[in-house]
């Protein structure tokens, strides 16, 4: 038969159960505004029943319940929400970075502007055909020579700008890769954490919180892929258990960067190519990862999928390809270089075949910085014998020793150049190859611009959505601590109920008939 105090004990079953709702809600309440929270619940459950089955069991009428008890205790996440949330966010690394970087450079070269290389260009043009008018003219010779200092002087003031940017994209790759090496060593370490917890039966929610907000400051950074494993023991069905993290490569398997508490790392491997003026690195070869199990291998940039802030990085920083260096920064570097070469090239071919003002033939207009260089653009400079003596500038073609020595033709045929296809640059004028250089840069930075608009969208509907799943709602838990509350004292009352009734049984019931 059913126990006199059955009643008792159903009922403080009761008040311990939804005093652990109250203390979850308090729990949410409280953590309303941490980053990263997910709303916890208890799962109640019945207890079993009375009587239990077996072979001694009294047979009675009914079946009846003896009560509730908290289950478990759980975060409310959606994994799929969250796999959408880190792809997304892979991609705005990408782009945001890319984004960054461009308009960084657009900013060194400020085109169109009253600043920038067009404007030298086209003063330079104009000083010249103010030249051939009035070749014995000696302003209008000085201004010449200093309207082709302003030319050399913007040439060497876009490379020096887009070295030093290359070179702090370059100390940011290693920080992006000391970042990403600490993330996998705090995964793995609450991997370990979790691993003690789980095995007795607890559910370690605060820990995969801060977990997850981990593997998703890392997706940004690379591509990743993750798996699960229990734990073992009396783990929970719903416990999480370890998580395995794998970097997602373009070729071959993904690589395991957490398994359990071991993990790997990543380090950039420095190329050989060295900016000359700097002597700083221009390039990476690729990455060196060595992988949970301690294995390293190397990989080049073609291994690695085009997603992540840290391959935007190495995108825009420079990369080898065989023995030259390749990316946004090394790419327009090489560009200002090549138009440089060719710029310099034609006009001292032109100045050299005319005559100066003292009859004799031209020399150099533009020379390298370090006599005997190639022409670039971090070195070109105006020839020191022009600007002590503007006079010295070949304005006239007419032969050395001639007595005409002021026609101005030679100022005009230098003046032309600026119309003049130029070999090394495909046939283009240096202007017009200049401007396909500024358009093609204005073209990739409206793509970047745009898709980091789009991924910044996409990334906030997702956010929105987990958050709808996931974060506190002050509402809902008000509601909840009421129901909480209200079935905490009803719980209450009924046991003042039971109490009445066996104090009834006990003290009001005599014995009847001595």
């Amino acid at each position: 038969m059913r126990s006199t105090f059955m009643g008792l004990e159903t009922n403080k079953r009761g008040l311990f159960t939804q005093q652990s709702g109250l203390y979850t809600t308090g729990h949410n309440i409280s953590n309303a505004n941490t980053p990263g929270y997910s709303r916890q619940r208890v799962n109640m459950q019945a207890t079993a029943g009375f009587p239990g089955v077996g072979l001694n069991t009294p047979t009675m009428p009914g079946f009846l319940g003896t009560g509730v008890e908290a289950g478990s205790i759980q975060r409310i996440r959606d994994s799929f929400v969250d796999h959408q949330f880190r792809q997304e966010s892979n991609k705005l690394g990408y782009w945001e970075s890319r984004s960054k970087a461009i308009s960084q450079m657009e900013d060194v070269l400020a085109e169109p502007s009253a600043y920038g290389l067009q404007q030298s260009l086209s003063e330079f043009w104009s000083s010249l055909q103010t030249l051939a008018a009035n070749p014995e003219n000696g302003g209008a010779r000085a201004v010449v020579v200093q309207r082709g200092e302003a030319v050399a002087d913007s040439f060497n003031y876009m490379h020096k700008s887009l070295t030093e940017i290359q070179t702090n994209l370059g100390k940011e790759i290693g920080v992006s890769t000391k970042d990403i090496n600490t993330m996998l060593e705090q995964i793995a370490d609450l991997n370990r954490q979790i691993a003690q917890v789980e095995p007795n039966g607890y559910m370690p929610n605060d820990l995969y919180d801060v977990r997850d907000m981990l593997l998703d400051e890392l997706s940004s950074y690379v591509p990743i892929e993750t798996s699960y494993e229990k734990s073992g023991g009396r783990a929970l069905p719903i416990a999480e258990g370890t998580v395995t993290v794998s970097l997602r490569m373009k070729n071959g398997p993904a690589i395991e960067l957490v398994k359990g508490k071991e993990f790997g790392e990543i380090e950039p491997n420095p190329s050989t190519l060295i900016n000359p003026t700097t002597k700083e690195n221009i390039a990476i070869t690729g990455m060196t990862i060595k992988d949970a199990s301690g294995t390293s291998d190397d990989y080049t940039h073609s291994d690695f999928l085009d997603s992540g802030k840290l391959k935007s990085l190495v995108d825009s920083y420079g990369y080898t390809d065989v023995t030259t260096a390749k990316g946004l920064y090394p790419d327009m570097i090489a560009e200002l270089n090549k138009m440089a070469a060719a710029f310099a090239n034609e006009m001292n071919k032109v100045h050299t075949s005319g005559t100066d003002l003292h009859g004799n033939k031209g020399t150099n207009f533009f020379d390298a910085k370090v006599p005997g260089d190639a022409f670039t653009a971090a070195n070109l400079v105006v020839n020191e014998k022009l600007k002590k003596d503007p006079n010295l500038l070949a304005a006239s073609n007419s032969p050395a020793g001639s007595a005409e020595v002021g026609n101005g033709k030679n100022a005009k045929a230098l003046a032309d150049v600026q119309f003049s296809g130029l070999t090394d640059l495909g046939g283009s004028t240096i202007q017009t190859y200049y401007s396909g250089v500024i358009g093609k840069l204005g073209v990739d930075g409206q793509q970047a611009e745009r898709l980091t608009f789009n991924t910044t969208t996409l990334l906030g509907a997702v956010s929105h959505r987990r958050d709808s799943i996931s974060s506190v709602s002050l509402d809902e838990e008000m509601t909840d601590m009421i129901k909480f509350q209200q079935a905490y004292n009803a719980s209450a009352r009924m046991i003042t109920v039971v109490d009445e009734t066996l104090d009834k049984i006990i003290n009001g019931m005599g014995v009847v008939g001595r």
